[in-house]
């Protein structure tokens, strides 16, 4: 399986635009990524701050054929997160339910799935968000960034690329 990369300078969310795509497209698998995004989305209706040179993606693929639950597959898309930032941050790693990323409790990533039906296929969408240059100051909610963990710039196109590398890899094997 190989996921069509969709680019853009800005979005409103990149959520918005994989479903956008979808019900305008016969695709069954995509990443949206985007430099800048105006209303990103978290989990329960928050808002996901966007801060330009951070992480923002979206995969889109189709669920039939898939012999796996939503539960079982949003754990496995954080893991599949968790497996790339651990390649850079080499100490813990923890979730928070229901999927959230955090190193010494700060959040560092967020995850927001999406299932959409169009006719009769379902698709998951899965928007990613991973502070890589610079985090929220967010009253009572610790963040953090991969910059400040590591005191140094990570190459976002390398991430990206390694990200897609992964969800390729792993949902292929699902898929058989």
């Amino acid at each position: 399986m190989k996921f069509k990369i969709f680019k853009f300078k800005k979005v409103k969310s990149t959520n918005n635009t994989a479903i956008r795509i979808i019900k305008n497209s016969d695709l069954e698998y995509g990443m949206i990524i985007s430099e800048m995004q105006k209303n990103g989305r978290g989990q329960y209706g928050k808002k996901w701050i966007s801060f330009k040179g951070n992480l923002f993606t979206s995969f889109f693929y189709k669920l039939d054929n898939l012999h796996i639950s939503l539960k079982q597959l949003t754990k496995l898309n954080c893991l599949l997160v968790k497996r790339l930032l651990s390649i850079y941050y080499k100490k813990e790693i923890t979730f928070k339910s229901p999927n959230d990323l955090l190193i010494d409790k700060k959040k560092i990533c967020g995850i927001l799935q999406e299932k959409l039906n169009k006719f009769d296929k379902k698709y998951l969408i899965v928007g990613i968000g991973i502070n890589l240059i610079k985090n929220p100051d967010i009253k009572n909610y610790p963040t953090t960034n991969l910059y400040k963990l590591m005191n140094k710039k990570i190459s976002k196109i390398k991430f990206q690329n390694e990200l897609k590398k992964i969800f390729e890899v792993k949902l292929t094997k699902l898929y058989k």
